[in-house]
């Protein structure tokens, strides 16, 4: 049942810590006044990894168990630019410190996954942080104050739909593996 209490649909992100998803989120603000479009709330940013979307709740035992073998060095995110989406009216802020480590780990949850059935995106990887939806134009100015913050894990995250919005339900996280640095 797509959709329904039997299923969940989920995704793998990484989060940004509290002050860094504040700052991401006044930038969102700043940016919407320029070009339109709906902020998303700060406590919604994150950096999505791999989507799965629909899947059922009984396999989700063997998704977590999966994704536990995948692990992650300690790295920075640090964000430095925006830019903009014309086929979906998206603005999104991106980096190059921390991308390759990022990509990485995305690549090796979809190797994981992909041999016990489990249905992602093909789309190649790229990070990015959603900051506008619906967007009327690209910002001036692609370059941004860069905001840095230590990569402290990622995890499995349910979305789960409400009236106007979405709340991002974290359902198990795992941290950098300790001593190994990207």
């Amino acid at each position: 049942m797509v959709g329904g209490a039997d299923t969940a649909r989920v995704f793998f992100a990484a989060w940004p810590p509290p002050e860094a998803q504040q700052a991401l989120g006044d930038l969102a603000r700043r940016l919407k006044s320029e070009c339109g479009g709906r902020a998303l709330p700060a406590s919604n940013l994150h950096l999505t990894l791999l989507f799965l979307g629909e899947v059922a709740r009984e396999r989700l035992p063997r998704l977590e168990a999966l994704a536990g073998a995948v692990t992650a060095p300690q790295f920075e995110i640090r964000v430095n630019y925006v830019g903009f989406w014309r086929h979906n009216h998206v603005v999104w802020a991106c980096f190059e410190h921390g991308a390759a480590a990022l990509g990485a780990l995305a690549a090796g949850l979809e190797q994981a996954l992909a041999g016990d059935g489990f249905r992602f995106d093909q789309r190649a990887y790229v990070p990015h942080i959603t900051l506008l939806r619906n967007a009327r134009r690209a910002p001036a100015t692609a370059a941004v104050r860069p905001l840095a913050w230590p990569f402290t894990g990622h995890a499995l995250v349910e979305s789960v739909p409400l009236e106007h919005a979405r709340l991002y339900r974290v359902l198990r996280t795992w941290h950098p593996a300790a001593g190994v640095s990207a």
